[in-house]
């Protein structure tokens, strides 16, 4: 079977576009087709995360009259779709989050360094009164896990930090490799 991939805007979701003609694949396998690809979405075919944004064409491939069943075209579908993305250079997307950092405005340069050696950036402060101030910015989720405790650490229990999800960027191609080599060595990401 052949199918080609494209990338979709993002926040476009997911189409499954059929241009089989002269019915090398006969049209009540095109569902189980579908279904393949939709369970290689799901799994991820890079890292091990969904796969999304995508238009999925299936154009060609064979049948067999006596052999053929929904179940392999289904398996068909997802290693058609997984050796063409393979192909097609996807990248992995991590959150970022907008983070205000409230802190003792003794504090601010060591937070802000710390927040720059979780490749975060800096957008602004705000002074508040008896000596306060407000960190303003953004950084990757990922680089946040332990952020509690080294903030407690930083401030002697003085800091106090918010979140909210920003947008979704392409992680650096270092952590794409990395992360596409535990998954595919069967690690935990």
């Amino acid at each position: 079977m052949f199918l080609r991939v494209e990338k979709l805007t993002r926040g476009a979701g997911f189409e499954f576009v059929n241009k089989v003609v002269g019915g090398s694949i006969p049209g009540q396998f095109i569902p189980a087709i579908e279904k393949g690809v939709r369970q290689a979405m799901t799994s991820g075919g890079v890292a091990g995360f969904p796969i999304e944004d995508v238009r999925v064409t299936v154009y060609d491939g064979k049948h067999h009259s006596v052999d053929s069943k929904e179940v392999a075209f289904v398996a068909a579908g997802k290693k058609a779709f997984l050796d063409a993305m393979s192909k097609a250079r996807p990248i992995v997307l991590e959150p970022i989050v907008e983070v205000d950092v409230t802190i003792p405005s003794d504090a601010v340069g060591n937070v802000t360094g710390d927040l720059s050696s979780r490749r975060g950036r800096i957008l602004g402060n705000t002074t508040l009164g008896a000596d306060r101030v407000v960190i303003h910015g953004q950084a990757p989720l990922a680089e946040l896990q332990d952020y509690q405790a080294q903030l407690k650490s930083l401030t002697g229990g003085a800091g106090s930090y918010s979140m909210s999800l920003s947008r979704y960027d392409p992680v650096p191609p270092r952590t794409q490799q990395d992360l596409a080599s535990k998954f595919q060595s069967g690690e935990d990401a």
